[in-house]
Order: C-alpha cells, then sequence, then structure tokens
C-alpha cells in the first residue's frame, strides 16, 4: 500500500467526521493545507455569501494561507485580530467587535474521537466566538488535533499545546523555560477559560475542515 500513514489517518479523520456530523457540525476533509484553504474559498465562503470576516489565534489557519488571501479582499470587511500595531485598548475593541462578523475562523486545541471539540484560551474571545456571537464559525484542524477521549485532549492541551504556544508567544511562564505545566499565576498565563462543544447549534453554524496533515499546535 502507498502512503499507508496517510491512509491511517485518513480513516481515522472520516470516522471523526462522521461523528462530528452527528454531533450538527458541518465537516469536510482536505487531504493538505493547500486544499483546505482551496475547499474554504471555493465551497464554504461562496455558499454564506459573507461580507465581514475576522479570526481568533490559530497557526492552523496561518499555515493553510486562508489569512493572506482573505485579508486581501478588498470586498470584505476585514478584522484583523492579529495587526501587532494596534494598541491594547484598540485590540480589545476589535475582538468585542469580531463576535458580530458573518465569518469568524479559526481552530480547535484538540478534537475527540466522539466528535467533541476541547479548547483552552488565555483571553476568551476564540471560545466565547466559536460558542455564540458570529453567524458562522469556520475551523481549521489538522490531524495531530485528534484524541482519544476527553481525558487524552486536556491532557494533550496543558502538556503540550500550551508550553509550545507559551514559547511561541514568547510569554513568561514556567512552562515556557521547562515544557512543563505548573498550573502557574503568572500574569502571562495563557491557560484561563476551558470550553467543551459537545454539539453544534444552531445545526452546521459551525464547520470544521479536517486537515489529513499536521498544522498548528
Amino acid at each position: 500500500m502507498k502512503n499507508p500513514i496517510d491512509n491511517y489517518w485518513k480513516l481515522k479523520l472520516e470516522s471523526v467526521k462522521e461523528n462530528l456530523e452527528n454531533n450538527k457540525f458541518e465537516v469536510f476533509i482536505a487531504d493538505t493545507a493547500e486544499s483546505a484553504k482551496q475547499i474554504a474559498l471555493n465551497r464554504i465562503i461562496p455558499e454564506l455569501d459573507i461580507k465581514s470576516v475576522s479570526w481568533g489565534g490559530s497557526m492552523s489557519f496561518i499555515g493553510t494561507g486562508l489569512f493572506h488571501a482573505l485579508n486581501a479582499d478588498k470586498n470584505l470587511e476585514v478584522l484583523n485580530t492579529f495587526d501587532r500595531s494596534l494598541s491594547p485598548d484598540q485590540m480589545f475593541e476589535l475582538r468585542q467587535k469580531s463576535l458580530l462578523v458573518d465569518l469568524f475562523i479559526t481552530g480547535t486545541n484538540a478534537i475527540t474521537q466522539a466528535g467533541h471539540l476541547v479548547n483552552l484560551d488565555m483571553v476568551g474571545n476564540r471560545v466565547a466566538a466559536i460558542m455564540w456571537g458570529p453567524k458562522n464559525v469556520l475551523l481549521i484542524v489538522g490531524r495531530n488535533k485528534l484524541c482519544g477521549d476527553l481525558e487524552d485532549a486536556m491532557f494533550r492541551i496543558k502538556n503540550y499545546a500550551a508550553p509550545v504556544n507559551t514559547m511561541n508567544l514568547d510569554k513568561k511562564t514556567p512552562c515556557s523555560k521547562i515544557g512543563v505545566c505548573h498550573d502557574c499565576s503568572s500574569p502571562d498565563r495563557i491557560c484561563n477559560y476551558w470550553t467543551i462543544t459537545e454539539k453544534c447549534f444552531l445545526k452546521g453554524r459551525i464547520k470544521i475542515i479536517l486537515v489529513n496533515e499536521d498544522l498548528g499546535f
């Protein structure tokens, strides 16, 4: 068999896709990050007829190239929450406005085999948008985010995703120095808001592209 690893993950993704769809999410599978971008641009977004878009912190989103494509679209009102030239007050206001856009794009920290989303946020704007506010939500999720169950998902987040993200963001936390969670009280702590999304309401509001590649943390 050619590409047995990719085939293994394809089977896993198809199984999770079925469970996610049973939980009322709308789900697509992409072989690569590039094909995930094309699915978003050519299939998902045109059907939504969106006029405004924003996003939460997600290396998976950036990794597909979709961030750059949408940021350059002059036909969209783009609320760019990655704009580092903004002051803290301006960033806060933009994150608030992002809860009212037609489409909010981000990733998820983990997906369980049962089709549940598990996330841990610092500020809370990302998980808030996933739960309520924007008319539509698009999550781009690499195969590395798949976990067996809730316990596995939470372990992955606390012991891998969070420490790596603190390093990426140059946060001054114990885990950024030694790679192990200390359940710290640092001002830079990014582990503040846990959310578990078992089902999507309204049906199809949250759309998920599962990618047969590793993406993000």
